[in-house]
């Protein structure tokens, strides 16, 4: 049995009280907690519009639709992500090209974006660098380059909620991008149960993906097309292709009542990186801390590097030995051009940053409610597992 999974929600009774005020309200399905959800988040993260949503994947989509992204485009994501941040550009009839990442931190690159551009060319529509890990990437220069090339950038903050950029600007800020995608999965930071979020400073874009979200339709009566719809009360308009992305106001509810604990939450975090950084000291160099990218990270994940061909044991084993002392562990993530149905959309070969850092990555537990010597523990079972 394992009692220290790499990621676990953290609820408590101003939870399950602020969800169950919800089940003895009129809404179920989107209303009023939903709205405030996206005022209290856009507050959180100084962004002036959030849109709420199903899922992160959800966001992605909303995000590249209401920029355009369609057949023709190619959308740049880093090679190592979760397969949604891919999925999404092709979900828009778009194609996608994968930039490599950096060997250490796992993150997107003005280098590797460079390459990238060169082999998408002019088709390139969109960036969208990913904050692994909770580690935020040089937003500035990426952001820069984008425009230069005049690409639109989607920051994926799923693993980044309650993440400083070098800046001291919150992820979701969107200063660098045009929209900004969040996760509430139960791992990480916020738990919804299931849910996303965007965030952008610009109105229109909001409009757009408020629709979206629900089959396209308008129903503010300031914005009909037809002048009868002034005078009809159940009148409303498609407008726009949209899909049932709506977020339930129970699974809002939730997200409200985490979103008031997130400095602790965040805090947290950072106190039990704080305590693994001492802990694995005495592993180094086969057991290297993670690597930080730009700013303050509130990790999401506590992804090390480890020397598994000069421990002389494989990664398999090593978490497999880790489970036996009841210890989960995780790798996040295979690189996306490995995948069966990406690697025939990817003609550029092994890249080397990619490769590099998923030979080494591994997940350790990271969550709120770990214990202060939880992080000695691991590194002890992790030392017994590699035979250190």
């Amino acid at each position: 049995m394992i009692d220290l999974p790499y990621g676990r929600q953290s609820i408590d009774e101003s939870d399950i009280e602020a969800v169950a005020r919800v089940l003895r309200s009129d809404f179920l399905t989107t209303g009023p907690e939903v709205s405030a959800f996206e005022r209290d988040f856009a507050e959180a993260v100084d962004a002036p519009h959030a849109i709420a949503c199903n899922s992160a994947t959800a966001a992605l989509h909303l995000a590249l639709d209401a920029l355009g992204a369609g057949k023709g485009d190619v959308c740049i994501t880093p090679a190592v992500t979760f397969l949604a941040t891919a999925n999404a550009a092709l979900y828009c009839g778009a194609e996608v090209i994968f930039a490599d990442v950096d060997a250490a931190t796992g993150l997107m690159t003005p280098d590797t974006l460079s390459q990238a551009l060169s082999r998408a060319g002019s088709s390139a529509r969109a960036v969208l660098p990913v904050h692994l890990a909770g580690a935020m990437c040089d937003m500035p220069a990426i952001a820069d380059m984008a425009r230069q090339a005049g690409l639109a950038v989607v920051e994926d903050s799923c693993h980044a909620i309650g993440s400083v950029d070098a800046q001291g600007r919150p992820a979701g800020a969107s200063d660098h991008s045009d929209a900004s995608t969040f996760s509430f999965h139960p791992v990480k930071t916020l738990a919804c149960g299931e849910g996303g979020m965007v965030t952008t400073r610009s109105a229109k874009l909001a409009g757009h993906m408020a629709r979206a979200r629900s089959h396209g339709v308008e129903r503010d009566p300031a914005r009909f097309q037809r002048a009868q719809g002034a005078h009809e009360p159940w009148w409303h308009e498609m407008v726009q292709l949209g899909w049932n992305y709506r977020m339930p106001d129970i699974n809002a509810a939730l997200g409200r009542s985490q979103l008031r604990r997130l400095p602790l939450f965040a805090a947290r975090r950072r106190a039990l990186a704080a305590l693994y950084q001492e802990a694995l000291t005495g592993l180094a160099p086969l057991v290297l801390t993670p690597a930080d990218g730009k700013g303050d990270p509130c990790r999401h994940l506590y992804n090390v590097r480890i020397d598994f061909a000069a421990a002389g044991v494989s990664r398999a084993d090593v978490m497999a030995r880790l489970k036996a002392d009841g210890i989960g562990a995780q790798v996040h993530y295979i690189p996306l051009y490995r995948q069966p149905f990406y690697a025939p959309r990817h003609g550029a070969g092994p890249l080397p940053g990619a490769e590099a850092y998923y030979a080494r990555t591994l997940s350790l537990p990271l969550w709120p409610g770990m214990a202060d010597d939880d992080p000695a523990r691991v590194a002890e079972a992790l030392g017994r597992a590699l035979g250190a």
